[in-house]
């Protein structure tokens, strides 16, 4: 398929200001990939290698410039984000105006009230709630390998992070029932992608889970806002029930799409990264030796170890595979002579992929993140939660629940997979296309 992008014409977008203009992909290119019905991180990837790490193409009237550079990267996300914003969000239909589709004003209150939550000081309140959710996998862990049965990695990961959001949410253990009906949060995730453009059209297309995911929220703010405590006691969404006795725009519904925007956030993106991470140590045993040979049980050069097992994950499948942006005013973009009105995609996939910043970049080797220079030291080179003022919430929390859930698993147990997905799906977040079937067997406990 590269050979298809061969030494050709290019052509460049009209510029304004000081800046040179952007170099364009021919339009055979875009045609060539509309006709072959591949997914878009193919065409990105063709025009980042035909252009470099900022390149326009056209998918419609208007261009839209990919970004990969990590200098325009840092521009783009953390330096110049009032000028380049985020628009209507794909997930809106399920997450409404949770925080991660709120713009302007109302994203500001939001994110302000969240953010202490997940500060350093505000994970130690979660810290237990994600050390027995972790414990309650490691049970089933050990089950499945006593009876030698055969499950699902994948869903073993969506249930743990399932789990330890749950609890944090609400400070009650995930039951039966509720992870049952909360299954239509990764249904409508997947769905996204596939929904018709029109508001209402997508919301009936997918309105039977919406209405289980609804039933669920409704019956946990209703608690939250009764006072009933889970055992580890109140969880975040008292946070968002007391805001509304002093804010009024805190209504049932913002709560309801803070809450499911949360429920997203913090599990469907990590349940995702350890799913891949397990293919990847199914491809490379010699990774986990590694990682459990730096130093023992419980001490911190282990828990680095697998820290950089998990970013090294992150690093091939970013949480976020590509952030739009729209350019609202003309600005020079790393030189480059940007317009009002341009569609911005910024790609972390393709940054991270990149041979000229990560040296045999499709190799999964988690030394990259335990050698001083192991990785690039621009911040706009390694970024899988986003970087700026947009950056994801729960970066600390998803990097704690994957450590500590790694730190009960790793030693114990090995999954052997019968199948695993031959490709990826790229819709929200970059997941295997297909189970993950596997049975155990016992890992080397190291001292």
């Amino acid at each position: 398929m590269e050979s298809e992008v061969g030494p050709g014409p290019v052509s460049y977008l009209p510029g304004t200001g000081t800046g040179r203009s952007v170099p364009e992909a021919e339009p055979e290119l875009v045609e060539r990939w509309r006709s072959g019905g591949g997914e878009l991180v193919e065409l990105l990837s063709r025009v980042r290698e035909r252009c470099g790490g900022i390149a326009a193409f056209r998918l419609g009237p208007t261009p839209t410039v990919l970004v990969t550079d990590p200098q325009a990267v840092q521009h783009v996300l953390a330096r110049h984000p009032e000028q380049y914003v985020k628009r209507s969000h794909r997930a809106r239909v399920l997450v409404g105006d949770g925080v991660l589709a709120a713009t302007g004003a109302a994203w500001k209150r939001q994110r302000r009230l969240l953010q202490s939550q997940f500060t350093g000081t505000g994970m130690r309140r979660y810290e237990q709630r994600i050390t027995e959710a972790a414990r309650t996998t490691a049970d089933r862990w050990n089950e499945y390998a006593r009876t030698r049965q055969t499950f699902d990695v994948g869903q073993e990961m969506r249930r743990f992070a399932l789990d330890a959001i749950w609890r944090s949410l609400t400070g009650h253990p995930l039951d039966t029932g509720t992870e049952r009906e909360l299954a239509a949060v990764a249904a409508v995730a997947a769905a996204l992608p596939t929904l018709p453009a029109d508001a209402t059209d997508a919301q009936d297309a997918v309105a039977a889970d919406l209405a289980r995911i609804d039933a669920v929220a409704r019956h946990a703010i209703e608690a939250a806002r009764g006072g009933v405590a889970g055992p580890d006691g109140p969880g975040l969404l008292r946070v968002l029930t007391d805001a509304a006795t002093e804010h009024p725009e805190y209504t049932d519904r913002l709560i309801r799409d803070e809450l499911v925007t949360l429920l997203v956030a913090g599990h469907e993106t990590t349940a995702t990264t350890l799913t891949w991470l397990y293919l990847l140590l199914d491809q490379h045993p010699a990774a986990r030796e590694q990682t459990l040979a730096a130093g023992g049980e419980g001490t911190v050069q282990r828990r680095q170890a697998i820290q950089a097992l998990v970013h090294e994950t992150l690093r091939l499948y970013p949480s976020a595979w590509i952030l739009p942006r729209h350019a609202t005013e003309d600005d020079t973009l790393a030189g480059h002579a940007v317009e009002a009105g341009t569609d911005i995609l910024v790609c972390p996939y393709l940054t991270h992929r990149d041979p000229e910043l990560w040296p045999d970049p499709e190799h999964f080797d988690p030394r990259r993140f335990l050698t001083p220079d192991g990785r690039p030291a621009h911040p706009g080179a390694y970024y899988p939660f986003g970087i700026g003022p947009r950056a994801c919430l729960g970066l600390q929390f998803a990097l704690r629940e994957s450590t500590v859930l790694l730190e009960h698993l790793l030693p114990v147990h090995i999954p052997a997979f019968s199948s695993t997905p031959a490709r990826a799906a790229y819709g929200i977040t970059v997941r295997p296309d297909g189970p993950t079937p596997a049975t155990l067997t016992a890992g080397r406990r190291q001292p």
